[in-house]
């Protein structure tokens, strides 16, 4: 079988592992752990980094450190994965989902003002596939209605709007290093933290509610519990193995792009002729080659295609399903229809997608999908 995923080692993993291990510091915030706060500090001109065990975790720091109550209500796309809005619902929430556009399955941004209430408190944004969402449009919006936005840039690390990173709009924005990402970490992610104001208290959130972090940087003489937070830091173990990936996300990132730039060539023809819909980049939008997935023309379809794939030894996978019509959400949903993302959740189909895949597989995989469309 191809699989679906498989993850690489870029070449320091175990060795940095062995270091966090002889130096018997693998609790957190270590050496690797400022190392990876550093780099996207540096590169990117994010104003304060902090690592979290997830991107799932990285919400739910957002959430507690905007303040979100029962009664506030958070616009929130339906395509995406249930931690967008689960780490709101869990402060009381009201969520309110959004229609996503035809062409990227981002957030569609002409149709955020009309979900727009009295009680509406923040705009999460995702940008899927690594693409990003319509953000001159989005803060616009914000501004206008006193909002702030939270960005999910679960898939978004190294792209940009406009040449500025994603990561860098919201007030806080989230991101994954999840085994499927395109740098990783097993487990992993981070928050962001925009605002210098927030950067004190995201520090204690992330340490349970305790000043400890003051505490070692020995602004404080001893630490309590000073807020309500959670135990979010991730150990020295997960950062030493991160680290190592960023040093070689360059050739990481060459890499991904050369793979998907074959797929979406070998694929255009079957696009030219109607019967797939491929991915969209605007101008507005780079690619960062965090997946790459195409739509067929319907439900049916995609099933027999993924069956078809498996059948020939490849591991094709579907993805999200629209949150409104979860079974956890769907009885208390009362808004509109979202067609669009009803289309993608029942029509996308996501390819197999890793560094060592190789020209022969990729080229096995498209013919494959030749194959079945010839039927």
């Amino acid at each position: 079988m191809i699989p679906f995923n498989k993850p690489y080692l870029s070449g320091n993993e175990t060795e940095y592992i062995q270091q966090a291990a002889a130096a018997l510091k693998l609790s957190g915030d270590g050496k690797f752990t400022k190392q990876c706060h550093s780099f996207f500090e540096k590169r990117y001109g994010f104003n304060k980094c902090l690592l979290t065990t997830s991107c799932t975790d990285a919400l739910e720091m957002a959430a507690l450190l905007s303040d979100i109550k029962p009664g506030d209500e958070i616009i929130v796309p339906s395509f995406t994965f249930v931690s967008t809005a689960n780490a709101f619902v869990l402060r009381g929430a009201k969520i309110v989902f959004a229609e996503v556009e035809e062409k990227t399955g981002n957030i569609d941004a002409t149709k955020i003002e009309e979900l727009v209430t009295a009680k509406t408190k923040a705009i999460v944004p995702v940008h899927y596939a690594g693409v990003a969402c319509d953000m001159d449009n989005i803060l616009r919006i914000a501004q206008k209605n006193n909002l702030f936005i939270i960005e999910d840039a679960a898939q978004a690390i190294d792209s940009f709007y406009n040449n500025k990173p994603l990561g860098s709009f919201g007030r806080f924005a989230a991101f994954s290093f999840h085994e499927t990402k395109n740098v990783i970490s097993g487990e992993g992610g981070m928050i962001v933290i925009n605002e210098t104001e927030n950067i004190d208290r995201a520090e204690i959130i992330r340490e349970k509610g305790t000043n400890r972090s003051q505490f070692f940087r020995g602004e404080v003489d001893k630490y309590g519990w000073v807020d309500i937070g959670s135990s979010f830091l991730p150990s020295e173990i997960i950062a030493a193995f991160l680290f190592a990936q960023l040093e070689n996300l360059d050739d990481i990132q060459a890499k991904r792009k050369k793979i998907w730039q074959y797929y979406f060539d070998a694929l255009s023809t079957l696009a030219a002729n109607g019967s797939i819909r491929l991915p969209v980049i605007p101008s507005y939008a780079t690619n960062n080659a965090h997946m790459f997935y195409l739509l067929c023309r319907n439900l049916d379809e995609r099933t027999r295609l993924i069956a078809y794939l498996k059948g020939k030894g490849i591991t094709a996978v579907f993805h999200y399903q629209s949150l409104h019509k979860s079974p956890y959400f769907k009885n208390s949903y009362g808004g509109k229809e979202l067609p669009v993302c009803d289309r993608f959740a029942d029509t996308l189909v996501r390819l197999p997608f890793y560094f060592e895949l190789s020209e022969s597989d990729t080229s096995y995989i498209t013919e494959t999908i030749k194959e079945f469309f010839k039927q």
